[in-house]
């Protein structure tokens, strides 16, 4: 579906069901140069259990129109916005820098006191978010390497040798695809930003809803310990650190990702 954040066209994934309606609405954020087709393992199976589910393609990814923002905070503003246009309230899903956007509204939101972040789930989440030289220099120069290097850091070992959880689709080229499909400048620009967020501990601090933290113990891009890290910075939180399992943990391991939102959003 389609709707209007200001004046700019926003594209969400719905699991082809209505947002309409009074069941509880979830926005779901997707990573660096990544799209709402992130979270379709979990977008469907949400909106058949009882929730509202948006996925959205933040501006300038996917066919959201817009520049890429530029900062996470930026982001964080955005979702609350998104928030605000889709009815008012809303549980929060980020992954990566999503997550980092999700963690910084759920902070100001917390600072209002309005109640439009119902709760926060963060996957793939750390105290920092340093980007490695190399690959912030491919994004730069919009090499392809740099959508090589996201996919092969940000999956487990045993996604490198197969292992996808849907038959006959192979996990590291449909990441390669995707990434490749992002327009020149904005991977660069995301990873920009969030090599330069450093509010983690601030935002957490800020944050008065029940939370979530899903880390892979096989994350090379936000390392488990980092992920737990954020969690113990969080008034009401839970930790869960799954195994054999990287930085894309919705597409790697999608039931159990899909199980452990839906116990945190009815609980």
């Amino acid at each position: 579906m389609k709707f209007l954040v200001g004046d700019a066209m926003v594209t969400a994934a719905t699991g082809a069901r209505s947002l309409d309606g009074d069941d509880p609405l979830v926005v779901m954020v997707h990573g660096a140069g990544m799209d709402r087709t992130i979270w379709s393992q979990q977008t469907r199976y949400l909106a058949h259990h009882g929730f509202r589910a948006a996925a959205v393609d933040v501006p300038g990814h996917g066919t959201s129109e817009g520049e890429p923002l530029a900062t996470v905070e930026a982001i964080g503003e955005w979702l609350l916005d998104v928030i605000d246009a889709l009815g008012g309230s809303a549980h929060l899903v980020g992954h990566s820098m999503g997550a980092l956007a999700a963690l910084h509204a759920a902070g100001v939101d917390g600072d209002k006191a309005s109640g439009r972040v119902m709760s926060l789930s963060l996957l793939g989440v750390g105290m920092a978010m340093p980007v490695h030289p190399e690959l912030l220099a491919a994004a730069q120069d919009n090499d392809a390497l740099a959508d090589q290097l996201i996919t092969a850091w940000g999956h487990g070992k045993r996604q490198h040798i197969g292992r996808n959880p849907t038959p006959g689709l192979w996990m590291l080229g449909g990441g390669v695809a995707m990434l490749d499909g992002t327009a020149d400048g904005v991977l660069a620009t995301d990873l920009l930003a969030c090599n330069a967020y450093v509010n983690v501990a601030e935002a957490a601090s800020r944050v008065r809803c029940p939370s979530l933290v899903i880390a892979g113990d096989s994350d090379r891009m936000t390392p488990s310990k980092s992920g737990q890290a954020v969690a113990e910075q969080l008034a009401d939180a839970s930790f869960v650190e799954l195994a054999d399992t990287g930085h894309t943990m919705m597409l790697e391991r999608p039931a159990e990702v899909r199980q452990l939102l839906l116990a945190h959003l009815t609980g």
